[in-house]
């Protein structure tokens, strides 16, 4: 894996005016609920995303920001993004399976070494956001005490959000429900883990799929605060975009409104037709948070 820690001034400039409409988003956050609203797929889906009423496009640290490709790989990302219609503030899909953050294999400085490329790689990009879900990553492996797995996942990630904080990016660990893995099931669990990293760029993401799986409630999200950076949607029985079953997001959107939550939303789940599903998901949802 290799990147370069120098880019040329040309190179500099092309690049700095990625953080303009990054940046803009952030001064029409303030004060604002939920008026971001972006999806999670590739960045080829951009248009479609655009015309549907997004606001920005969620991608993938592996697909995206491709830390273990050359820089030349990059390069064509960020060439793509400049053409873009819309910013990438958000990168999901962190660590891959074999990059293991707990148990006996655990290898922090591998970690680390892959994280510091997608970092600096993502500040290039304009992104300040990655979702630290990477569920086979942290897995709790048979034999192992929850423990220890939970002494080695909170001093890798105080030494990774030390890292992302170099880089002006803020990590958002996101629970995931006990069919995807065994460790940081819930948001209860979650704020845990946050407050005992305690590194103001290591906070917490709440998925609402993952909520409903779990069986969570709007007083759990209430009881997370100012720890929530980042939040995903999708309904409950099949993961499908708001209004497709007519799942009800009301309750929690009403507990967000009341932690005086800032951060933005993404649509995460399954599209059986993204060019004609995401406008009327996307509308659905407006609709809900109006009324939350």
């Amino acid at each position: 894996m290799k990147d370069s820690h120098h880019v040329s001034r040309r190179r500099f400039l092309q690049e700095a005016a990625l953080f303009v409409p990054a940046l803009s988003m952030l001064r029409r956050r303030e004060g604002a609920f939920l008026t971001e609203i972006g999806v999670c797929t590739r960045l080829a889906n951009v248009a479609v995303l655009a015309a549907g009423g997004c606001a920005y496009v969620e991608e993938g640290v592996r697909s995206f920001l491709v830390p273990e490709e050359p820089e030349e790989k990059f390069a064509a990302m960020l060439a793509s993004l400049r053409e873009a219609p819309l910013p990438a503030l958000v990168c999901n899909g962190f660590l891959p399976g074999r990059l293991k953050a707990v148990g006996p294999e655990a290898k922090p400085e591998d970690v680390l070494a892959y994280a510091g490329i997608s970092f600096r790689r993502a500040a290039r990009a304009g992104v300040g956001t990655i979702v630290w879900g990477s569920g086979e990553s942290r897995k709790i492996p048979d034999g192992w005490a929850k423990a220890k797995a939970e002494e080695q996942f909170r001093d890798l990630a105080r030494r990774t959000a030390t890292l992302a904080a170099s880089s002006g990016i803020i990590l958002a660990l996101e629970t995931l429900h006990r069919g995807e893995t065994n460790f940081i099931n819930n948001l209860k669990e979650g704020a845990a883990m946050v407050d005992a990293v305690g590194h103001p760029n290591f906070r917490l993401l709440a998925d609402f799929y993952h909520l409903l799986q779990e069986g969570e409630t709007p007083d759990d999200v209430v009881a997370c605060g100012r720890r929530l950076h980042h939040c995903h949607i999708a309904e409950k029985e099949r993961r499908t975009p708001p209004g497709t079953a007519g799942d009800d997001f009301r309750p929690f959107l009403k507990a967000l409104r009341k932690i005086g939550y800032g951060g933005r939303l993404s649509l995460e789940g399954r599209w059986d037709d993204l060019p004609g599903q995401v406008g009327p998901a996307v509308a659905a949802l407006k609709k809900q948070i109006a009324e939350a």
